[in-house]
């Protein structure tokens, strides 16, 4: 948070003149937002397209530690992960509504520094923030996010639509982010242990910034449809590779077949995992917080989706009764099981 500078506290705004604050700069830039913050509600005009919503929480301590966190990342990945939901589906966001919660142990500036983070975000994917709302939190800081996106009815993608013999595609590489959040919590453990120890975060900037300030793969959507591809079924990589392709097969009533050499794997996420003395493809397969998409397109369309760059070919669709399975490098077939990280069960996915 901010420290050694001159801070404001939320009682000498109020919630109104917060809000004022906040929204002074908005301005709408899609022809959908009709009207957007200062009314008791936004309009959007749909223009005749589906509209396709999704909503997600963010909670301090459960998905974010401002011990390491910076503000405005967390800003901005809460309008990132959100904008990769709307991509999974094959639309386009462009309103996002914003609610978030503090405790007072929160300055003015530094929810400032949040929303800056957010506007950045809504500023580079074109995003118009409509509203929102603000209360106060005795517990931290929660911040909830509705995005808006929009397609054609012929355009839209579900998870449920995989058909047998489809290819298993995905986009940009796996397992960073897991990686980077490692690197985070290894170094706030040294700090907690002596505070006088500096982070020694040095050579690890990819792989932080894959988990500080995540990308929804929107240039993907873009390329599939310059390039006259409209997948089968599509999801975003939140929690996983793993249990990601298991969604998409339960919900499409299919099994797949991943080949575990195929699987996209940065250099430096796989000398790292291995300095952690984690198994690379192991960190794809279950670390989760990509962001990247998973999808299935017709065999057909293979010569095609050559031409998208950064997108992988890693495996194909199987009818159900033949299960989920992964090729290893060795030629042996094992399950696939969901690993992803569960809020509930609070269990790590993956501990080195």
């Amino acid at each position: 948070m901010l420290e050694n500078a001159s801070v404001t506290p939320l009682s000498e705004y109020g919630e109104f003149g917060l809000i004022e604050v906040l929204t002074k700069n908005i301005q709408l830039k899609n022809k959908s937002s009709v009207l957007g913050v200062g009314d008791d509600a936004a309009i959007i005009n749909t223009q005749n397209r589906l509209q396709v919503i999704s909503k997600d929480l963010l909670i301090e301590g459960v998905h974010f530690d401002v011990r390491y966190f910076p503000l405005k990342h967390i800003g901005y990945k809460a309008i990132a992960s959100n904008l990769s939901d709307i991509a999974a589906m094959n639309a386009k966001p462009e309103q996002v509504l914003v609610g978030i919660a503090v405790s007072s142990r929160y300055t003015v500036e530094a929810i400032e520094e949040i929303y800056q983070g957010m506007y950045l975000c809504c500023e580079r994917y074109g995003v118009d923030m409509v509203g929102g709302d603000t209360t106060s939190s005795l517990s931290g800081l929660c911040i909830s996010i509705t995005v808006l996106g929009y397609a054609d009815s012929k355009q839209i993608v579900k998870r449920s639509t995989a058909n047998t013999h489809d290819l298993i595609c995905v986009s940009g590489d796996l397992g960073a982010a897991y990686m980077g959040l490692l690197i985070l919590e290894r170094e706030k453990k040294v700090y907690l242990d002596n505070p006088n120890n500096q982070p020694d975060l040095e050579g690890f900037d990819y792989l932080l910034e894959r988990q500080l300030k995540p990308e929804p793969r929107l240039d993907i959507v873009k390329a599939l449809r310059e390039n006259n591809i409209l997948p089968t079924a599509m999801i975003d990589i939140s929690d996983g590779l793993a249990s990601e392709i298991i969604h998409i097969c339960k919900n499409s009533k299919k099994g797949c077949c991943l080949y575990e050499d195929k699987i996209p794997i940065d250099t430096l996420t796989y000398d790292t995992a291995m300095d952690f003395q984690l198994i690379p493809s192991t960190i794809a397969l279950s670390g989760g917080e990509d962001y990247e998409l998973l999808f299935t397109i017709k065999q057909d369309d293979f010569e095609k989706i050559k031409q998208v760059k950064d997108v992988t070919v890693i495996g194909h669709i199987t009818d159900e009764n033949e299960g989920y399975h992964l090729i290893t490098n060795d030629k042996k077939s094992i399950p696939i099981k969901a690993q992803g990280w569960d809020a509930y069960l609070n269990k790590d996915r993956i501990m080195p």
